[in-house]
């Protein structure tokens, strides 16, 4: 009888081949000790190098482990986000597959999420990476994201997070929405933990993050907080936004009426017209806005669907719903 999974652990992979077998010989060591029935994800992201045959030959040898495989690079957060769709643990754990987050500290973590709390979050208070491309950066960015979401959490670019399975499955994911995910289950009242973490300096290989993502994670954070602000009343706020072209059209006409000056005339029904147009637009839009809050679900389709399952070799070929540029 098939036992029930009580924990999965997510790691996605690109060109990681020599972190492979050390990551799988941690997660185990920390893991086993739980008494928890368990399975490991790696999501292998389309890497050129052998990561995906050392994971296959692991996955032969280990029940424990599955392998999800993308057949091109996506990106970290469509990655984690196949791991999650295929995840059949009441908890998921989520991690990066370069061993600098460490996964002795997913006891403690489970431990803290069952004191009552949707999620908890790593936060690498002796960070080991480079000071001007990755530490700075990644202050600044925090500390704009806890201010534009108010959610105050340290280290929102940690990977090492635990979730309840319930609250992680129909949430959407795109771009570098992972880093947001603490903001937008804050939206549904989840309870966020924050706890210190251990990090380690990269064995092997080399990063694939640099000051180029930067402006997405900017992007990410105006889309975050467009969601949060009006996601629960959006015809309200569409409304509000339309009223200064309103006004606007509605002082045109005015001059309109009482200008005598043929000249000015063309000029100001041209601008009355197209203020009055953009107002019935974003009165448009939200209304449609509203529609798909009330009758729409927030997971619209998921990220990866399951077409095939090589049972001799436990690979997973999802077909992806996300654009084709890579992300990372």
């Amino acid at each position: 009888m098939t036992r029930t999974i009580e924990l999965s652990i997510v790691a996605p992979l690109y060109n990681e081949e020599e972190s492979v077998g050390h990551l799988y010989k941690a997660i185990t060591d920390a893991v086993s000790p739980m008494g928890l029935e368990y399975e490991i994800l790696f999501v292998n992201d389309g890497s050129k190098d052998r990561t995906l045959d050392n994971a296959i030959a692991l996955a032969k040898a280990d029940h424990h482990l599955r392998v999800v495989n993308f057949r091109k690079n996506y990106g970290q957060t469509p990655a984690m986000a196949a791991g999650i769709d295929n995840a059949r643990g009441d908890i998921i754990v989520t991690m990066d597959g370069d061993l600098q987050n460490d996964p002795s500290d997913i006891p403690m973590m489970v431990k803290t999420l069952r004191e009552g709390y949707d999620i908890v979050v790593g936060w690498r208070h002796n960070r080991q990476d480079k000071l001007i491309t990755r530490k700075i950066p990644s202050m600044i960015a925090n500390r704009l994201i806890g201010k534009v979401t108010g959610v105050p959490i340290k280290d929102n670019g940690c990977s090492l997070k635990v979730y309840r399975a319930e609250v992680m499955q129909s949430l959407p994911f795109y771009n570098e929405l992972h880093r947001f995910i603490p903001a937008l289950l804050s939206v549904s009242g989840a309870r966020v933990a924050e706890v210190k973490v251990k990090h380690h300096a990269r064995q092997f290989g080399e990063s694939k993050y640099g000051l180029s993502r930067v402006y997405k994670v900017l992007l990410d954070l105006l889309t975050i907080k467009t969601i949060l602000s009006v996601a629960s009343h959006p015809m309200r706020w569409f409304t509000k936004l339309s009223g200064i072209p309103l006004l606007v059209a509605l002082i045109c006409t005015i001059l309109l009426a009482l200008d005598v000056n043929e000249s000015n005339l063309v000029v100001e029904t041209t601008l009355a017209i197209l203020f009055f147009s953009t107002a019935i637009f974003l009165i448009s839009l939200g209304f449609l806005s509203e529609l798909i809050f009330a009758k729409g679900n927030i997971a619209i389709g998921k990220l990866a669907l399951l077409t095939a399952q090589l049972n001799s070799e436990k690979v997973i070929e999802p077909e992806s719903r996300i654009n084709d540029e890579p992300s990372r």
